[in-house]
């Protein structure tokens, strides 16, 4: 029975497998517990792979993708195939310190939290490029989605494997333009977390918002007009005009998408709940 997964991935990271294997090894020597090192290779180019294979360590498994799909999509292939009853996460840039681990899995043990995530405290990034970025990261995901962390980028990190899923925020060798990718999937996060089963409370409040000023605007045109003024022409009206349209067809994707939801979990009998626990007294 394995108890911790540690999921790293890795891109283009062949200096820093050795030295990472042999921390984490030190860092749980003394545990009486088992435990695997799941390496997903991302599409590296160097000799990455290479120097995972030289290990032949016995607690070590390898995923090697096809391509470089992302990090997320690698640590989403780790956490699939992982057995343990936790999930430890880290980058494979020796940013992270595996020692981190046991007092993380502790506390989620004993306080009973699903996720314990890291805080980097001395980065090594850049101010301009990694830095500023990340803290712009941090403030739109803490302030749009209401969970306050106090470091959504740091990559390491301890879930249930039950509610481990892909990891949304924070790259390490992705470049600058993370912080866009992050807005994207903000966005997306945001509507799964508030709409995925109600589509309709997002796509129809504003499309009646929209329609609502659509209908003004022509009500005010209406009473230009009865009191003999000349409305043809003005930019206005083809403004209230569409405001009206596309205010109709955010109603009408909106029940469209109502519809595609229910047929999305009545098919395959899914529930819109998750339960996690059910205690019998």
């Amino acid at each position: 029975m394995i108890k911790l997964s540690i999921v790293v991935t890795v891109f283009n990271e062949e200096e820093n497998i050795k030295p990472l294997v042999k921390a984490i090894h030190l860092a749980l020597k003394n545990i009486k517990f088992n435990y695997e090192i799941i390496y997903v290779d991302d599409g590296s180019s160097d000799k990455t792979v290479e120097k995972i294979k030289l290990l032949k360590d016995e607690k070590i498994k390898l995923i090697e993708l096809r391509r470089n799909f992302g990090q997320s999509s690698a640590l989403s292939a780790g956490i699939d195939l992982a057995k343990g009853e936790f999930i430890g996460t880290m980058d494979g840039d020796l940013q992270n310190d595996p020692s981190d681990f046991l007092p993380m899995l502790e506390k989620s043990e004993k306080e009973n939290f699903d996720m314990v995530a890291g805080i980097r405290i001395k980065r090594k990034d850049k101010m301009i490029m990694r830095k500023i970025p990340s803290k712009i990261a941090n403030f739109l995901i803490r302030n749009l989605t209401n969970v306050h962390l106090k470091d959504y980028g740091c990559a390491i990190r301890i879930l249930r494997k039950e509610i481990a899923h892909k990891r949304q925020f924070g790259e390490s060798k992705y470049g600058i333009n993370r912080t866009f990718k992050v807005i994207s999937d903000l966005i997306l996060i945001l509507f799964f977390k508030k709409y995925i089963q109600k589509p309709m409370h997002l796509f129809g409040n504003l499309g009646i918002f929209i329609f609502a000023i659509g209908i003004l605007i022509n009500i005010y045109l209406l009473i230009l007009k009865i009191m003999g003024n000349d409305i043809w022409g003005k930019p206005i009206l083809l403004v209230g005009m569409l405001f009206i349209f596309v205010g109709l067809q955010f109603i009408t994707t909106g029940i469209i998408s109502e519809l595609m939801i229910r047929t999305y979990y009545e098919s395959q009998n899914k529930k819109h709940y998750k339960i996690r626990k059910i205690t019998n007294f």
